[in-house]
């Protein structure tokens, strides 16, 4: 069948949600000549492959192709450990989905089914290392002499010529992991990496981690009951995080030293970086997450007379009454040795507040840019991601004498990377669907990269609206046949609506399915209330201990949508869906305003915050054992005898982020109550749904649930009901 006969919600699916194809993960080579990107070869195909572009030429060359190296296998073999990793990282598609260079971009290495595989990026060529399996997130050290990678709860080391393959350092028990990232850290601190190598190659920093002290919960798939269930260890809100400690682990056989802080005070480990010059820096934090620390280590010192672990240095220290948000790419150390950092600071009219860029203690970007991230440190500058309209993400240059300059001003969400005078640009826009790359060269671009997404059946006709006094960012789609005041469409609320995540992007695709779903008969709004990104500190602050707060957003978004189109929609029909925060936010709306809401599809949804993990949840909300009344009060499962409204409830019972407790406890508390519910388990799904007949047969089920709930709702009062 081909993609022009498939329905919308199958090649969604296919494609997923029509990212396929689009180049990503660019790295540039420090002269600029190439870029080393990951694309797929088409916009249906899920096997990613390994290209480079020739900057001079223009011409792109396929470096790797997991068909070929796989002689034609149907499937890879991913261990347990690779699955856990993808699922971290949202990864639905397969194939050489991640890849490192060296210093000089000349080599890159992968894992492909579990294999060692290093590409020479100049020739062209691609090789199998020896290497122990299953191979985990491997690394060539900045000489290109070594891979080093992670197996079986070792780190191991491999040389790029094949002939060598050791274990440099190996757990010294059951629950004890070497070079890879727990849990915590990849689901909620975005530091998916466990070990980095010295400039010099000489040796490398590795995490280690025990997960003993960790609570076990088993993870079962009913349908197939001669499987055994799985054990896994979860850190839910309140109880013991995994032991985590860094280590210098030279090539030279001696015993790994420890790097010595305070874990017990400092139990996160969020970043680590090792530049050029200066040394290491690791960036911990506080389990309460008020207090953050950069650390510095003379790790070529070697370990002092009388010491048992390498001393540490205080270099930079942050605190907050609320708690430290975790930027991307800082905190950095410039080339000449000045510390990059961000500071939250009060705006002048009092009224919000700004992340600034800092060196050395020092803002250098102006009130009311939003930084989101720093995207590369260089001779040249700084480049970074700010936005001073939250629905936008633009790129800028900081160059080393202070110079600000904007990189993207035309509305959109853009990201980039650079090396030496070329920076690759990538720019979703809110007219044009998929993903765009430009290559620029000292300012000027001067080519294109190819993407082969598929293009989508329809552009999505989206209003985007600041709405209320709190000029919530909200986008309001209609039929694209829907003519104004022809007909009033019932509302169909499809937020994510939490901390950490923004649905309302100027960007053609983040809208393409709230599009599918109102041209089957619906107004779909989509509102990012408080404690969404991009918007300062404070705004971001205010779910601090409250997220039933951000179901009132969602309301006014709603009161302010029928005021605006009073003839087009109808206030008597209203649903709403999400999944995960989402689900959550779907649940609480018909449990605590059925008067507003009279239908909801809640996905994976979060029912017990004291099921949800220890760095999320805590972070908000604060320890269980210490506020117990705030758990409470932002939980459903005390809320289930107030269910007047249909409630769908849907869970993959496998999923290991939020468990199918939260659902299943949910559920439970409803029937106790005497409340009618539904709920759709999902066999052998994840917190993720990339199964292409899943995803399809879930979104129409959703449909016709909202239908008939909407269709055939009572007219009698809530209480009633």
């Amino acid at each position: 069948m081909t993609t022009e006969e498939l329905s919308y919600p199958r090649l969604s699916a296919r494609t997923l949600r029509f990212s396929l194809g689009a180049p990503r993960n660019p790295t540039v080579r420090p002269d600029g000549s190439t870029v080393v990107f990951l694309r797929a070869p088409s916009g249906t195909d899920r096997r990613i492959q390994l290209w480079t572009y020739d900057v001079a030429s223009g011409e792109e060359r396929l470096v790797a192709d997991p068909a070929t190296l796989l002689a034609g296998a149907p499937d890879e073999r991913l261990s347990p450990e690779e699955r856990a990793r993808r699922e971290r990282l949202r990864e639905g598609a397969g194939g050489i989905v991640g890849y490192a260079t060296d210093r000089q971009v000349r080599v890159a290495a992968f894992p492909l089914s579990s294999r060692l595989w290093l590409a020479d990026l100049d020739a062209g060529e691609v090789r199998e290392l020896p290497a122990a399996t299953p191979v985990v997130d491997p690394r060539p050290d900045p000489t290109g002499t070594y891979v080093a990678y992670a197996s079986n709860g070792a780190l191991r080391v491999s040389r790029t010529d094949g002939s060598e393959d050791r274990v440099v350092v190996a757990p010294e028990g059951e629950n004890i992991v070497w070079g890879a990232a727990e849990f915590i850290a990849s689901e909620e601190l975005s530091r998916f990496r466990g070990f980095w190598w010295a400039p010099d190659g000489s040796g490398l920093l590795v995490e280690r981690y025990d997960e003993s002290p960790v609570r076990t919960w088993t993870i079962a798939d009913p349908a197939n009951p001669e499987q055994p269930p799985r054990q896994v260890r979860y850190p839910a809100a309140g109880t013991p995080n995994a032991a985590v400690s860094l280590w210098y682990v030279g090539l030279d056989g001696r015993a790994p030293v420890e790097l010595g802080w305070d874990h017990e005070a400092f139990p996160y480990l969020v970043r680590v970086s090792w530049p050029e010059m200066g040394g290491p820096l690791m960036w911990v934090l506080s389990r309460d997450q008020r207090t953050a620390r950069l650390l510095g280590a003379d790790v070529a010192g070697g370990l002092p007379a009388g010491e048992s672990r390498i001393p540490v240095e205080v270099l930079h220290e942050a605190t907050d009454s609320a708690w430290i948000e975790v930027v991307p790419g800082v905190p950095a150390r410039l080339p000449d040795g000045r510390l990059l950092t961000t500071v939250d600071e009060a705006d002048d009219d009092g009224l919000g507040s700004t992340r600034r860029l800092a060196i050395d203690g020092e803002p250098v970007t102006p009130k009311g840019l939003q930084v989101g991230g720093v995207l590369d440190v260089s001779d040249d500058g700084v480049l970074l991601s700010a936005s001073r309209e939250p629905t936008e993400q633009h790129v800028y240059r900081l160059t080393p004498d202070g110079a600000l300059s904007a990189l993207t001003t035309e509305p959109g969400v853009h990201t980039a990377t650079a090396g030496g005078p070329v920076t690759v640009l990538s720019s979703s826009w809110p007219d044009r669907p998929g993903v765009h790359v430009r290559v620029l060269k000292d300012g000027t671009e001067v080519g294109r990269i190819a993407s082969r997404q598929v293009e989508p059946p329809f552009t999505p006709d989206v209003t985007l609206l600041r709405l209320g006094e709190r000029e919530l960012r909200t986008a309001v789609v209609f039929p694209r046949d829907h003519t104004p005041g022809s007909r009033r469409l019932p509302l169909l609320l499809d937020p994510y609506g939490g901390p950490h995540a923004q649905r309302v992007r100027a960007a053609a695709n983040a809208f393409l399915g709230s599009q599918w779903l109102a041209d089957q008969g619906f107004c779909v709004v989509v509102a990012d209330g408080r404690g969404t990104p991009n918007r300062g500190p404070a705004w971001e602050r205010q779910v601090r201990n409250d997220f039933v707060s951000t179901l009132d957003d969602q309301v006014e978004a709603l009161e302010r949508v029928v005021e605006r189109y009073p003839e087009d929609v109808d206030p008597e029909r209203v649903a709403i869906r999400g999944w995960s925060y989402g689900g959550y936010l779907a649940a609480l709306a018909v449990l605590r305003r059925p008067d507003v809401f009279h239908a909801a599809v809640a996905g994976a949804p979060v029912t017990d915050w004291r099921l949800y993990d220890t760095a999320y949840t805590e972070r908000y909300l604060g320890d269980p054992n210490v506020q117990p009344e705030v758990y409470d009060r932002n939980s459903l499962i005390a809320l289930a005898g107030e269910l007047r409204r249909p409630l769908l409830l849907i869970h993959g019972l496998v999923d290991d982020n939020v468990v199918v407790a939260h659902t299943l406890r949910l559920s439970s508390a409803l029937l106790a109550a005497g409340r009618p519910h539904t709920v759709l388990p999902l066999s052998g799904v994840t917190h993720m749904t990339p199964q292409e007949v899943v995803a399809e047969n879930l979104l129409l089920l959703e449909l016709d649930f909202i239908h008939s709930a909407l269709g055939h709702r009572s007219t009698s009062s809530p209480k009633s009901q």
